[in-house]
């Protein structure tokens, strides 16, 4: 029986879904140790906060590289050995960091790691939503998408670990980071492969169909492009709410909140509790009301909290407005795996949904030098309300104006049929 028409998970369902989620995991993982311990590498290397910020620029820049070059392996070989050799690349680049002698080599180290990060999410949303049922995939979305807040809320109970508890240089963070990936590769090697691409590769060699002519069609081409721009927004969204805001926690200049590094640390946990359980809710709500339904509700919801996130001046109403914006934003971001899944020809399904989440981070990988140059301007909290609320209503307008094609069947011939 096709697993889209099943209500449980099977084994082999189970494996593929938590790979993919300890993937994404610990792809965040190592993301936001570069965040969390921003100024430290800035000090011991000697470089400008500005400087800084163009590593994690670099590391977006070349995600849709790696989502290029793994959705089209795992478009003609399957998805499972593509995932396993990414999460090798990853898990070896992050571990290389730890030994970076200076800032050049570092970022090289995080343009190389940012193909591997690229590759993962698209290859992971395709694989899992492939296996879960149709009629669940939002719930199983949330989850996934959740690994990412996973990742970061890991990454700060590590910082406090080595950094706060025992004073321990940044670079054992990044040494850290080999063994929980190997973790996720151990589980994916078990994985079976996508029964969905099985099928979707024996029915484009009986119809002779190549991927050029199904990307090429005016009306995937079309749909793609509005995907970057759509990705674009939410990426803008969702780094704007966190990739400064450790910084902004532990500044005591531009109107930082001036906290100590263990007591911002606890706050990006608690935040990042709130990011899970809203990507829960509004994921379990999509299965509901639809994709572009949750997206609206948590994109509309992220407006009135900015000023608590943005303008709160005592550590208890920073740690509330943070949990609560977490909440919002990444509940919308819920839908994102089942959405470009669901929104993606049949037969370039490991191609499609990464390249366009990736292609939108692109655009969005200014965010972080952006919002340091303004906050130097006009402070971090005007920095952070500004960018974050334009960002929350351009994804709220383009998500209201696009289409969506929810719990559609992946096993069938045709092709999904987006709608208003």
């Amino acid at each position: 029986m096709a697993t889209t028409r099943t209500d449980t998970l099977d084994s082999d369902q189970r494996s593929a879904f938590a790979a993919s989620y300890l993937g994404w995991m610990m792809d965040a993982f190592d993301y936001f140790i570069l965040v969390l311990v921003y100024k430290e590498i800035a000090d011991d290397f000697g470089v400008s906060l500005d400087k800084m910020a163009y590593l994690t620029t670099v590391t977006l820049v070349m995600r849709p590289v790696g989502a290029y070059l793994f959705g089209i392996w795992a478009d003609k070989v399957g998805r499972r050995t593509p995932l396993i050799v990414d999460v090798c690349l990853y898990s070896v680049i992050g571990f290389a960091c730890a030994f970076a002698p200076n800032y050049w080599v570092l970022f090289v180290l995080r343009l190389l790691y940012g193909i591997g990060m690229g590759g993962e999410w698209g290859l992971g949303a395709a694989l899992s939503m492939e296996k879960v049922p149709a009629a669940r995939r939002g719930f199983f979305s949330g989850i996934l998408q959740g690994g990412y807040a996973g990742g970061y809320l890991l990454a700060s109970v590590a910082f406090l670990g080595t950094n706060s508890w025992l004073g321990l240089s940044w670079r054992y963070l990044f040494a850290l980071s080999i063994l929980p990936a190997f973790v996720s590769l151990i589980i994916r090697m078990n994985v079976k492969e996508s029964e969905v691409w099985v099928n979707t590769k024996a029915l484009l060699e009986k119809n002779k169909t190549s991927v050029r002519t199904v990307f090429l069609n005016r009306k995937v081409l079309r749909r793609f492009v509005f995907l970057v721009i759509l990705m674009a927004a939410f990426n803008f969204l969702s780094h704007g709410t966190q990739d400064l805001y450790p910084t902004f926690l532990k500044s005591d200049e531009h109107g930082g909140a001036g906290l100590s590094a263990s007591t911002a640390t606890w706050i990006a946990v608690l935040y990042n509790v709130g990011a899970i359980i809203g990507g829960l809710v509004l994921g379990w709500a999509s299965d509901r009301i639809g994709r572009k339904g949750a997206i609206l509700i948590g994109a509309l919801l992220t407006l009135p909290i900015i000023p608590i996130f943005a303008y709160s001046t005592t550590a208890g109403m920073l740690c509330l407005g943070s949990f609560l914006i977490q909440a919002a934003t990444q509940g919308a971001w819920a839908s994102v795996p089942a959405h470009l899944s669901e929104m993606s020809p049949n037969a370039i399904r490991g191609f499609y949904p990464g390249v366009t989440y990736q292609l939108g981070n692109v655009v969005a990988a200014l965010n972080l030098p952006l919002q340091q140059h303004l906050s130097e301007r006009w402070g971090y909290p005007t920095a952070l309300a500004v960018t974050v609320g334009v960002a929350a209503v351009a994804v709220a307008v383009l998500t209201m104006i696009g289409s969506q094609a929810t719990a559609v069947d992946f096993t069938d011939e045709k092709e999904p049929v987006p709608v208003g």
